[in-house]
């Protein structure tokens, strides 16, 4: 039980960024909150995350990925335009984000695999045989692979 009151307070941070996430309070904020699915196969059992990013250039994101835990770390940035530039209407979402998804089981981080297809992140991780410590950054795009 103990994992699920560390990972409270981020339920809790996450549930509140959720209440806010109205056209009116994301220009106040400055964020960009991008969706997530996550689901578990049995064949092979794993669990996969699935983030909306799209417009998001896969060397702006960083991933970690823990026994309970994925984080999906980025920046969407507004494309910058030549001339003057006057807005009628702006409703997409820029910014630095961050998103923590808490995992119901453990999985293997170093097993842990991502790819970025069509404004889609895909990351599925395996389920751990036996519980054990770890973590591992995950790296898109050009940049060589960390682990």
């Amino acid at each position: 039980m103990p994992k699920r009151r560390e990972t409270l307070p981020d339920e809790i941070e996450e549930l509140f960024v959720e209440l806010w996430q109205l056209p009116g309070f994301v220009s106040q904020r400055n964020r960009y909150r991008p969706q997530v699915d996550c689901y578990r196969t049995d064949d092979p059992p794993a669990v996969t995350v699935v983030v909306d990013l799209a417009g998001v250039e896969p060397d702006d994101v960083d991933i970690t990925v823990s026994e309970r835990t994925v984080t999906i770390v980025g920046q969407r940035c507004r494309p910058q335009l030549a001339g003057r530039v006057s807005y009628r209407q702006m409703e997409i979402e820029y910014g630095r984000f961050q998103r923590r998804v808490a995992l119901a089981e453990d999985v293997d981080p170093e097993e842990a695999t991502a790819h970025y297809e069509r404004g889609l992140l895909t990351i599925v991780m395996p389920l751990a045989q036996k519980p054990r410590a770890g973590r591992i950054v995950i790296v898109l795009g050009e940049r060589e692979e960390q682990r």
